[in-house]
C-alpha cells in the first residue's frame, strides 16, 4: 500500500483590511524530503475567499516555502503559497511577489538581515486567559516576563509552539509573556546561527507558518489566537510587531553610523506612507502611550522604547549594529513590512 504525506498549502487571501490565512490538505506520495520541486501548483475557489467572482473563481497556488509539518509529524509538510490568477499573472492579493521582487533589485545586494518580535494575545469565553470572568486584572506590572501560576497564562501552549516551531527548522528564538495577562511574544529571524538565512522573504515566509502552527494549537487547546493591534480597550498595552532591521552597511563599523543615519532619515521621511502599510487599527495602539509614539509623530531615540525608531544600545555605543521599527502592529503582514524597509532603506545602500 502507497503511503502519503500530509502536505498544508497555506496561502494569504483577500480579506481587507487584514488578510488571513486559508489551507487545504494535499495527499501526496510519500515525500522524503522538503522539496518544493515535487509539489504540483494547485487551484481553489477564489470567490470564497474574497479573491474573484463566482463566474470566474480558480486561482492558482504556487508553492515557494516549504518546512516539516511538525504538528501532524513526521513525514507531511506545510508549504507557503503565492496567489496567481488563472492567466498566470500575480494575484493583487499576493503582497509576496513584490518584496520578492524588490528583494532580487537591491534587497539581496544589500544584505538584509530582519527579525519580528510578534505579540498576540490568548482568548477563552470571549475574554484574556487568566482574566476574571467579571471585572479586571492587577494592573499592568507583574506579568511582563512574569512566572507563576498568578503571572502566567497559556504557557503549555506557548512551550508547544515553540517546540513545533524550533522542530520545523524556523529561525525562532526567544518568547516571553508580556505586559498585559494574557499576552506573549515570540521572536523569529536573525539568531546568529552561522549560514542560515535571516532575508526578509524567508524570514517573512517562516512568520506566517508560525502563526499558522499558532492557530492550528490554539485550535487544539481551544483557545483563540488574536493578532488584534489593541485587543483590550482602555488602560492596556497593544499588541506589536516591532521589527529589527539592517544592511551589511549598517553592520559594518567602518559604514555603519553613517548607514544608520541615512536609514532613520529615509524611514522619517516616508513615515506617513509606512503607517497605511503596518497594520489595520493602528492609532489604537500607537497612541504615544504604552511604550509607542503617537502614530502622528516620528523619531528615533538610544534605548527609546516610546519612539518610533529604536536604537538599541549597543548599536548606539559600538556605532554599527541594528535598528528597530516599533511601528508594525501585531496584525501587520510581515511581507508588506519587510518590502516598506528594504525599499527604504536598502536601495541606497
Amino acid at each position: 500500500m502507497t503511503k502519503f504525506s500530509y502536505v498544508e498549502y497555506l496561502w494569504l487571501d483577500g480579506a481587507a483590511p487584514t488578510q488571513h490565512l486559508r489551507s487545504k490538505t494535499r495527499l501526496l506520495p510519500k515525500l522524503e524530503s522538503a522539496n518544493l520541486n515535487a509539489l504540483p501548483e494547485w487551484s481553489f475557489d477564489g470567490s470564497s475567499t474574497q479573491q474573484a467572482v463566482g463566474h470566474d473563481s480558480d486561482c492558482i497556488l504556487t508553492p515557494v516555502y516549504m518546512t516539516k509539518d511538525t504538528v501532524r509529524g513526521d513525514g507531511n509538510y506545510v508549504v507557503m503559497c503565492e496567489v496567481f490568477c488563472a492567466d498566470g499573472s500575480v494575484h493583487p492579493s499576493n503582497k509576496r511577489a513584490k518584496l520578492k521582487k524588490v528583494m532580487d533589485e537591491y534587497g539581496y545586494q544589500a544584505d538584509a538581515y530582519i527579525g519580528f518580535e510578534q505579540e498576540y494575545t490568548l482568548f477563552k469565553g470571549g475574554r484574556p486567559l487568566g482574566w476574571p470572568e467579571s471585572g479586571y486584572p492587577a494592573p499592568q506590572g507583574q506579568f511582563y516576563c512574569g512566572v507563576g501560576t498568578q503571572n502566567v497564562y497559556g504557557r503549555e501552549l506557548v512551550e508547544e509552539h515553540t517546540k513545533a516551531c524550533l522542530d520545523a527548522g524556523l529561525s525562532i528564538y526567544g518568547t516571553n509573556a508580556e505586559v498585559m495577562p494574557g499576552q506573549w511574544e515570540f521572536q523569529l529571524g536573525f539568531r546568529g546561527v552561522e549560514d542560515e538565512q535571516v532575508d526578509p522573504l524567508t524570514a517573512a515566509d517562516q512568520l506566517w507558518i508560525a502563526r499558522y502552527f499558532l492557530h492550528l494549537l490554539g485550535e487544539k487547546y481551544q483557545t483563540e489566537v488574536s493578532f488584534d493591534n489593541k485587543p483590550v480597550k482602555g488602560d492596556w498595552n497593544g499588541a506589536g510587531m516591532h521589527t529589527n532591521f539592517s544592511t551589511k552597511s549598517m553592520r559594518d563599523a567602518s559604514t555603519g553610523k553613517e548607514a544608520i543615519d541615512n536609514a532613520v532619515k529615509n524611514l522619517g521621511e516616508r513615515h506617513k506612507d509606512h503607517i497605511t502599510s503596518y497594520g489595520a487599527n493602528l492609532a489604537e495602539r500607537l497612541t504615544g502611550a504604552h511604550e509607542t509614539c503617537s502614530i502622528d509623530e516620528f523619531k528615533a531615540g538610544v534605548s527609546d522604547r516610546g519612539a518610533s525608531i529604536r536604537i538599541p544600545i549597543s548599536t548606539a555605543q559600538k556605532g554599527y549594529g541594528y535598528i528597530e521599527d516599533r511601528r508594525p502592529g501585531a496584525n501587520a503582514d510581515p511581507y508588506v513590512v519587510s518590502e516598506k524597509l528594504v525599499s527604504a532603506i536598502c536601495v541606497q545602500q
